[in-house]
């Protein structure tokens, strides 16, 4: 449940992220309230990740880290975003520090 809920967070958050950038800086104004409800419930629902008991370093490690990497991928196929060689390598690192932190987290 704590970690459905923890993908749920990320949805959210990417979701508003990329709402954002559709918005044109928000000169397009029916995105405003999805990016207002996609932040209000990424945070609510990190809150309730973190009162689950999961540890806030593995939380917002993997919320913070899975977001970035998954909005510069949607970024890149929504919006041709540029996304270089080097972009790919660090997002494939960003998916193995985020596996290193939950491993290290489980113990």
């Amino acid at each position: 449940m704590t970690w459905m809920l923890l993908v749920l967070a990320i949805a959210s958050e990417v979701t508003a992220t990329l709402s954002l950038r559709a918005s044109e800086g928000l000169r397009r104004r029916r995105w405003i309230p999805v990016i207002v409800v996609g932040y209000v419930l990424a945070f609510s629902l990190l809150g309730a990740v973190l009162a689950l008991g999961m540890p806030v370093g593995v939380a917002y490690g993997v919320w913070a880290a899975t977001g970035v990497a998954v909005t510069a991928v949607l970024g890149r196929v929504i919006f041709k975003d540029h996304f270089s060689v080097v972009m790919a390598i660090g997002v494939a690192l960003i998916a193995v520090g985020v596996v290193l932190i939950e491993l290290g987290g489980a113990h």
